[in-house]
């Protein structure tokens, strides 16, 4: 049996103008800023007006370890916002926007898929509102005028071996990881080798996600740290000057987006960091506006829960002071048998006994997320192929674990496939149940705070790190960063830092590459394993298949 495609889906919505979407929420339309019909921008000055209003429940999507087999959060995330709707609750979704790089590359688009997405499917996955634009512009901006001050004499004496600032791409390009720039002679400026990170990874765009407000977003910039003297002294964003002209290029990008499921229910899809390399949420302005005009909010962290809920608990809701009234664990019948050993064309075949050697993965994924005290409900995002006999096991063991497992249909029925979980997410969000807490205090030593996540969400038996980097840690700390938390930069497939290593391994080390700080957001990147801030495109990318029909519409995204 054939199914439509999530683009066809999409392309056949019922959109309702913009300002009725924002009429849901109680947005005047003239704090709306258009872009077309389907889609805008919330004004900060309606931001603003309410901050005397109490807060809505927050609910974390997250997921176990994403496999080849597909999990569906954002579908999950869309479906449970449609689903506590269709149940009478007043609910707006938050997710991020897409990066270009996946699209094109082997992940696909971050619209949902199904009858659960946000639409325009097609402009979120390409250009949307700009701002992923704005943002590369914004972090290139400070590279050039770095490379400029340089050029023109080096007033603040930077040393040009350690300019910390790389320049980004909203692209997989493998090529551009380690470059040289100013080659030619005089004219171009002082040789030095470099590099491109993603967009996703950009410090600037960590800023965009964590900052409350365009003053406290141009005071993060200008804490950025680019570059050191010879005494190793740091030189600031604001040095160089580039902090106002970098705020102006955001100034529009962060406000944050409203658009609609294909229900017509109102949608956040702002900001876009990669968990694996950054901290994997969206953006706390549209968060926290979301919770003064809705009475419930489903937002998602990316990836398994040990990178995006991890920093989502560590990071996002400890700099926003936020806390979660619930948390729905994403997981299929197929990632269960993936997990248990069975290779992905023969996912179709009923294995009951793989499935229950896989469930282990999402045992441990449970066992992380009660950690923190927040109550925890699986969602069997379901499959056609899915048979009775291996969802009850998925079941059963989620029970036999202390928690709850419910089939969820809303990638073939909408909300109406979901409204059981719908149901139980707000009365637990409503009990009062979660008793949140990060997993370390911000006077933790710094390499203590990455053996605690090392240990008590990867289940690493050590954390391996070379004497350069325990006294980079150690200079941070005491020039003053001691307290910030750490940003786990590590594969997403796997607890360990080898992506092959399925399931919920035991007794493996975490190496530590390097380490990076990023003062104005508020972090310390740690970088395990082989992990790479700008990935590359697989052998046959998605590109290859996306074009323009007949008619001209777009084909091939998904």
């Amino acid at each position: 049996m054939s199914y439509r495609t999530d683009i066809e889906i999409a392309r056949d919505a019922r959109k309702q103008p913009i300002q009725q979407i924002g009429e849901k929420l109680g947005i005047p339309s003239d704090h709306l800023l258009p872009y077309g019909h389907d889609k805008a921008k919330v004004g900060q000055d309606f931001i603003n007006s309410l901050q005397d209003r109490e807060n809505g429940k927050l609910i974390l999507v997250t997921a176990i370890n994403p496999t080849p087999a597909g999990e569906g959060k954002t579908t999950t995330t869309v479906g449970l916002g449609d689903g506590l709707n269709r149940i009478g609750k007043k609910t707006a979704i938050c997710i991020r926007e897409a990066s270009l790089g996946p699209n094109f590359g082997m992940k696909g688009g971050a619209a949902g898929g199904g009858l659960a997405q946000v639409v325009p499917m097609e402009d979120m996955n390409l250009h949307f509102t700009g701002d992923f634009h704005a943002i590369t512009s914004a972090h290139n901006l400070l590279s050039a005028m770095i490379d400029n001050h340089i050029y023109w004499g080096n007033e603040l004496g930077i040393d040009e071996r350690r300019v910390t600032w790389r320049r980004v791409l909203d692209m997989n390009d493998r090529a551009l990881r380690d470059t040289v720039t100013s080659l030619g002679g005089v004219a171009n400026g002082f040789p030095r080798q470099t590099g491109f990170d993603i967009t996703v990874a950009s410090e600037v765009m960590a800023i965009l996600c964590l900052a409350s407000d365009l003053k406290d977003l141009q005071k993060r910039l200008g804490d950025m740290i680019v570059a050191y003297r010879r005494d190793r002294t740091a030189i600031y964003a604001r040095d160089i000057k580039a902090d106002g002209a970098m705020t102006v290029l955001l100034k529009d990008a962060m406000q944050p987006n409203l658009v609609q499921t294909l229900e017509n229910n109102p949608a956040f899809v702002h900001g876009g960091p990669f968990a694996n390399i950054a901290h994997g949420c969206n953006s706390v302005i549209a968060t926290k506006t979301a919770l003064k005009l809705a009475d419930y909010v489903v937002t998602e962290a990316g990836f398994g829960a040990d990178l995006g809920a991890e920093k989502f608990m560590n990071i996002k809701c400890r700099k926003a002071g936020l806390a979660p009234d619930a948390v729905v664990l994403v997981a299929t019948v197929r990632a269960m048998k993936m997990n248990g050993g069975v290779a992905k064309a023969d996912l179709g075949a009923e294995n009951v006994a793989a499935v229950e050697e896989g469930c282990p993965n999402l045992g441990r994924h449970i066992a992380n997320v009660k950690s923190f005290g927040v109550p925890v409900v699986v969602a069997i995002n379901h499959f056609v192929t899915d048979t009775d006999a291996e969802v009850q096991a998925v079941k059963d063991y989620v029970d036999s674990q202390g928690s709850e497992a419910i089939l969820c249909k809303h990638w073939a029925e909408g909300s109406a496939g979901v409204e059981e979980l719908a149901t139980r997410v707000a009365e637990i969000a409503d009990s009062g149940m979660s008793q949140f807490a990060p997993l370390y205090p911000d006077d933790m030593p710094l390499f203590e705070k990455i053996e605690v996540i090392a240990k008590r969400i990867y289940r690493a038996d050590e954390v391996m790190a070379d004497k350069s980097v325990r006294d980079q840690l150690r200079a941070w700390e005491e020039a003053g960063y001691g307290d910030l938390p750490v940003c786990m930069a590590k594969t997403q497939y796997s607890f360990s830092t080898d992506p092959n290593l399925r399931g919920a391994p035991t007794g493996h080390n975490v190496p530590i590459r390097e380490v990076r700080l990023s003062a104005g957001a508020g972090f310390i990147v740690v970088i395990c394993g082989q992990i790479m801030t700008m990935p590359g495109l697989p052998r046959v990318p998605s590109a290859e298949n996306i074009m323009l029909n007949d008619a001209g519409e777009v084909e091939g995204l998904f």
